[in-house]
């Protein structure tokens, strides 16, 4: 199986809940009709870190950087990485992040309109 990229979650086909982690039942109504569906990749930032020590040296020429939690407006929440600067509360949208041979996550603030 390929790897999917960060923003295919799991919908439930029966109440239309969205899980970022890949459960088996769905944890709203526990149905088990659950389908890959690509999420939109806009929310709002709900925490914010700065990473100060690198786990690995892969990771090391970018420290510090920035990671946040975000609460798509699917409902589900997502870990990813941030352009700086961003608060609590503020309305980000998703790019790809590439890192090695890996598609991540990297949310930026949404423009007004």
């Amino acid at each position: 199986m390929s790897e999917r990229h960060p923003l295919d979650l799991r919908r439930c086909a029966d109440c239309e809940a969205w899980w970022a982690l890949r459960p088996y039942a769905c944890a709203a109504c526990g149905g088990a009709n659950l389908q890959w569906a690509r999420a939109a990749g806009e929310g709002e930032v709900i925490a914010h870190s700065t990473v100060h020590r690198a786990p690995d040296a892969s990771w090391r020429t970018l420290a510090p950087y920035e990671l946040v939690l975000v609460r798509l407006r699917e409902g589900a929440v997502l870990m990813g990485h941030a352009t700086p600067g961003l608060t609590i509360g503020q309305q980000v949208f998703a790019r790809d992040f590439e890192h090695g041979s890996r598609t991540l996550l990297c949310f930026q603030a949404r423009r007004p309109p």
